[in-house]
């Protein structure tokens, strides 16, 4: 039995772009069910102790820490879930805020003060510096991001604001036992 075509098809769509076509971002829910998200998240990893986070092993090809950084105008600690991959001895993360116009809380509050705490999946709370990834650098990681999410560009394409790129490093004050912590 032959199988019916569906509509892509039926009006001569393919399902894959072209090569060097342009992508459209794909569709997003609106702002509150996204910012409900991210509450979610933060809630579950409160409930079972980071237990739900996951590592770059996992079929996504990325992994999710907790960031804690300090307030810019509060001076209070704010925690948030995001998606990282590793890039040396630290990390890198992508500043989408949720895909939505305008940088994230935490972006700005790094900004502000660049020392942060880091928690990964069963691991202990690791102190780390934030800097902004530019020019080469950026475009490697960035390139490095898209490999593992193609639908991240079009995503960035979308906002109405750059996003930027952050690493975060081991604190100088904690690299050295980090490094023997991996080793094992």
């Amino acid at each position: 039995m032959a199988r019916r075509p569906g509509h892509r098809e039926a009006v001569g769509m393919s399902s894959t772009p072209a090569p060097g076509a342009a992508t459209a971002p794909p569709r997003l829910p609106p702002a509150p069910v996204i910012k409900s998200a991210w509450r979610i998240h933060r809630l579950l990893y409160r409930v079972s102790g980071g237990r739900f986070l996951w590592t770059p092993a996992n079929k996504r090809g990325w992994g999710a820490l907790r960031l804690t950084t300090t307030g810019r105008r509060s001076g209070a600690d704010r925690s948030v879930i995001i998606a990282y991959l590793t890039h040396g001895d630290g990390w890198s993360v992508v500043a989408m805020n949720g895909w939505l116009p305008g940088h994230p809380a935490w972006l700005l509050n790094l900004r502000a003060q660049p020392s942060a705490t880091i928690r990964l999946k069963g691991g202990p709370a690791r102190d780390v510096v934030a800097r902004e990834a530019k020019g080469a650098e950026r475009e490697a990681i960035w390139a490095r991001w898209l490999a593992v999410d193609p639908n991240l560009g079009a995503w960035a394409a979308a906002r109405s604001t750059p996003t930027p790129v952050v690493v975060l490093e081991p604190s100088a004050a904690s690299a050295g036992a980090w490094r023997d912590e991996l080793r094992g």
